[in-house]
């Protein structure tokens, strides 16, 4: 099971949804930073809340046991960074999310989905009718 599978929570916002808060705290260090000592981190998340740098480094390496930051030993101590961009782990979360929204039912799964996306969006139902279409053309020449 990947991350999106053990804590997805639909009611949270943003990443929070997939990160306890101060992951996503550190997560967005990281991105922002591109990479940092523990300590940079630290000063970071501090800057916003009290908070005890042992914790920000346990953090840390749980990020990195999930695969979500490498970890590399440098003269100064280790030096971290976000396995994913920003972006990427977005479509990672979406794509895992939808896969398992869709394994309850893929006709209501798509109606929901049509449906919410003309609410919040309805610019972007074109988008989507053009990604259909250019995915059906694919399939064309590949069959």
């Amino acid at each position: 099971r990947n991350i999106v599978e053990k804590t997805f929570r639909a009611s949270d916002v943003g990443f929070g949804k997939v990160l306890g808060h101060l992951e996503q705290e550190v997560m967005d260090a990281l991105w922002e930073k591109g990479e940092a000592l523990g300590k940079d981190v630290f000063s970071e998340i501090k800057r916003h809340r009290q908070i005890a740098y042992t914790t920000v480094l346990t953090v840390l390496e749980r990020l990195a046991k999930k695969g979500l930051v490498i970890k590399k030993r440098e003269n100064e101590g280790y030096l971290f960074s976000a396995a994913y961009t920003r972006q990427e782990f977005s479509a990672m979360v979406s794509r895992e999310v939808l896969k398992g929204i869709i394994d309850l039912s893929v006709t209501n799964t798509l109606a929901s989905f049509v449906d919410i996306l003309a609410d919040k969006d309805p610019d972007e139902l074109e988008r989507l009718s053009s990604l259909i279409e250019s995915k059906k053309k694919e399939f064309k020449k590949e069959g």
